[in-house]
């Protein structure tokens, strides 16, 4: 990208001027990522200050048994595989229960398009976790399992939502967005719900007061076109309904078993993290009305994590427990469990000052900010990953 260029946008940026496609683009195209970082996180800190979120939370998986077959999931089973599972709801409850006393806050809930599995198992499972976990905010299900659940009840998605909703659900989860340019949407899922049922269902949830997070799946087949439309498009409907809280690039990943479910991986070899940084930095400042930008830690190893903080990330999701729908730990040395005490200090290491936040985004506690850094220098340093 030449200077001119370069003013342009720096210009465009702080001026709170919306980019536009070829904006986007040339962001990405630009090789300078100190220069990104400094615009998305000039952009950060108007909005958030030094400020850092997590939530305590935990992902529980119901079932991995799915109709689909995904060429980048390497977490669905069909029935009767090994391994293939499906909860019995004590058994989902049980598994809830286990990190209580550690101030959980929030469940979330995906699980796999189950073949045979009757609607009403949803929403009594929500039922039984709310009456088990109460002041646990329960959030569940992608747009797919909506779209899904419409299928195998014959009822509308809002009917769908109205159900799950009086059995505890405050917010959907935001997969199943993966990258919505149809180009490569038809190479890497094997379902249908597609950008027309995915922002449909979203509307449909906004609408009943649902505010819910976005997500994209990024470092695959896809190019940095495809990103920048799948952003723009999240923007516009935010500007229809303002219901997304948080957006959330997610990295896709190779399974470290060479699973052959993931049929990806031969062809992609993952975006590497100065690319990742750009696609943190790029989303800050093409999402002029997203307040939120999280960085899912298990997807991308602890050391990116904390520095995408630096380009234009002010959310670090949670201590999570177990997350089974990628296999990164094995290949990075990524913790499975992060405890309140652990996200804190993640986050001071990394120059930041902790909050904890709900589900919706309020705020439930500031926490003390890092350390000086002349005095961290006196005092060993965690070393991540």
């Amino acid at each position: 990208m030449d200077a001119g260029r370069k003013r342009e946008l720096e210009a465009k940026v702080y001026a709170g001027e919306r980019l536009d496609r070829d904006d986007g683009i040339a962001l990405y195209e630009c090789d300078d990522l100190a220069w990104l970082g400094r615009l998305a996180q000039d952009k950060r800190t108007a909005l958030h200050g030094d400020r850092v979120l997590f939530n305590v939370n935990r992902h529980l998986n119901l079932t991995n048994v799915c109709a689909a077959s995904c060429s980048y999931c390497s977490f669905q089973r069909k029935p009767g595989e090994r391994d293939a599972y499906t909860m019995r709801v004590p058994e989902a409850v049980a598994k809830a229960r286990e990190m209580e006393g550690e101030g959980l806050t929030e469940l979330h809930i995906v699980n796999g398009l189950h073949p045979t599995l009757p609607w009403q198992y949803y929403p009594r499972v929500l039922r039984e976790l709310r009456a088990a976990l109460p002041g646990v905010s329960l959030k569940a299900f992608t747009a797919t399992e909506i779209h899904w659940f419409e299928r195998i009840s014959g009822l509308s998605a809002s009917e769908v939502l109205d159900e799950l909703i009086d059995a505890g659900l405050e917010s959907l989860t935001g997969g199943g967005a993966e990258i919505f340019d149809w180009e490569i949407r038809q190479h890497i899922v094997d379902h249908e719900t597609h950008w027309e049922d995915w922002s449909r269902i979203h509307r449909v949830a906004h609408d009943k007061g649902l505010r819910t997070p976005a997500t994209m799946l990024y470092g695959h087949i896809e190019a940095p076109a495809h990103r920048v439309d799948h952003v723009l498009r999240l923007r516009q409907l935010q500007d229809e309904t303002g219901g997304f809280v948080v957006f959330i690039p997610l990295r896709y990943q190779h399974d470290a078993s060479g699973d052959p479910r993931n049929r990806l991986q031969p062809r992609t070899t993952m975006a590497t993290p100065a690319e990742s940084l750009k696609v943190f930095a790029v989303s800050r400042l093409l999402l002029d009305n997203i307040s939120h930008i999280k960085c899912f830690w298990v997807m991308h190893g602890v050391s990116l994590a904390q520095l995408t903080l630096n380009f234009g990330a002010d959310d670090l999701d949670g201590s999570v427990v177990e997350y089974k729908i990628t296999h990164d730990a094995d290949r990075y040395g990524t913790p499975s469990t992060m405890h309140r005490a652990d996200l804190l200090e993640l986050i001071r290491d990394a120059g930041f000052r902790p909050a904890e936040r709900t589900t919706r985004y309020e705020i439930v506690r500031e926490y003390d900010p890092p350390v000086p850094l002349a005095l961290r220098r006196m005092r060993p340093q965690r070393v991540w990953d």
